[in-house]
């Protein structure tokens, strides 16, 4: 059997939230019927959504559901877009930081490609943090939104969220956070991190997948993707009562050991991170050393390809990455990695370990001790590729 070390791609469901979920399929019901079944759907739905709520320091008429991070992320950038340009004093620009995962690229690429948008990304810096000097030099009263990820999903490094919406705030810019990542991870409070949007995904916490959450200041406005029945706020649509109870059972027990969990992870995340120091010691780890998610180990390894190594990884039974499962099958570079100013033939050899609750210590070791090998193997290989194309 295959040693998971990919939770930041998803995270299995857990015993606890897979019988919720079972048990909230079989209740028929659409939470908008105003008849008795319809109610108690509506009940269960609004019992997760409180719970979701609960977990990222939110109020419950502030959570909207949605399918997963992705469409968390599309509704927030162009919603706030829309909202922000709706008045005669257009705000064309949009900052989004280097490095943001596609979901936030693309949808902002989008607003650039066909509503005029001017978007522009503020440089980060070798650890993969934003620079908050070219932030406040980028801002003015003429941006839509700033846009960043809570923690990078590749690298795992922690952005100062509390300074980028200090720095927006004075020009009355809204912030939305792509809190994908690092949900489940780091403690978030929305409310006392005067965001006005915030993105998560249910799978990443031992949730189901195509289940996520916008949550929304009260003092935010997105104009919706989904127009119909205006169910939510923000989002019509008739509401996936199951997937939010399981959601909610999955959030609930995100935090209620966060402390401990988080802990725990950092002593695993740091036991493999010295191993591969140790057992492979050209390997570089990128991402922040202290600043980065307790689960979260980033490598490159020069003269390796990232996919000759997850793959020879795979054969060897570890299920590991090269870096965002969204870009999975497209040998290219990281843009994560050009961004923080490595060559693009430094970043082709990537590796990403994500760790959760149940990565043991034995699966870490086994991870380390298979690994020179490995390696040894994708160098050669990597090698043997430059040879062929010099024409050697």
């Amino acid at each position: 059997m295959a040693i998971y070390l990919d939770h930041a791609a998803t995270s299995p469901l857990t015993p606890e939230v897979l019988a919720a979920y079972v048990s909230a399929l079989g209740v028929v019901g659409n939470p908008s019927s105003i008849h008795s079944q319809g109610q108690n759907a509506k009940r269960m739905l609004e019992e997760a959504r409180e719970q979701v709520a609960a977990s990222l320091g939110a109020d419950s008429v502030e959570v909207t559901f949605t399918s997963g991070g992705t469409e968390s992320i599309n509704l927030a950038v162009k919603g706030l877009y829309w909202a922000r340009n709706k008045s005669p004093a257009l705000r064309p620009r949009v900052l989004i930081a280097a490095g943001e995962h596609h979901a936030t690229v693309d949808a902002a690429s989008w607003l650039g490609a066909f509503e005029g948008a001017i978007i522009e990304e503020v440089a980060i810096d070798e650890a993969g943090r934003i620079d908050l000097s070219a932030l406040e030099a980028a801002l003015a009263d003429d941006v839509a939104l700033v846009s960043i990820l809570w923690a990078n999903n590749e690298v795992g490094t922690i952005q100062p969220i509390a300074d980028v919406v200090a720095l927006a705030a004075a020009h009355g810019v809204p912030v939305h956070a792509d809190a994908v990542a690092a949900y489940g991870y780091i403690p978030l409070d929305f409310h006392a991190s005067g965001l006005a949007a915030l993105s998560v995904s249910a799978h990443k916490i031992g949730g189901p997948t195509g289940t996520g959450a916008l949550v929304l200041a009260r003092s935010a406005t997105v104009i919706p993707l989904i127009h119909g029945g205006n169910q939510q706020r923000g989002r019509s649509g008739t509401q996936d009562a199951a997937g939010a109870v399981a959601f909610g059972v999955a959030a609930s027990a995100a935090v209620r050991d966060l402390a401990a969990h988080s802990v725990a992870l950092q002593v695993l995340r740091d036991r493999l991170i010295a191993g591969v120091r140790e057992a492979v010691p050209q390997a570089i780890l990128r991402g922040d050393p202290v600043d980065r998610l307790p689960g979260n180990a980033h490598f490159t390894f020069a003269g390796c390809e990232g996919d000759s190594l997850l793959f020879l990884l795979d054969v060897a039974g570890f299920s590991v990455s090269t870096g965002s499962a969204c870009q999975a099958g497209v040998p290219e570079a990281s843009h994560v990695l050009l961004a923080m100013g490595l060559s693009e033939a430094d970043a082709r050899g990537a590796l990403r370990m994500t760790l959760n609750h149940t990565t043991t210590t034995d699966e870490v070791d086994a991870f380390i001790a298979a690994l020179p090998a490995v390696v040894s193997r994708a160098t050669a290989a990597g090698y043997a590729d430059r040879d062929v194309s010099r024409g050697a």
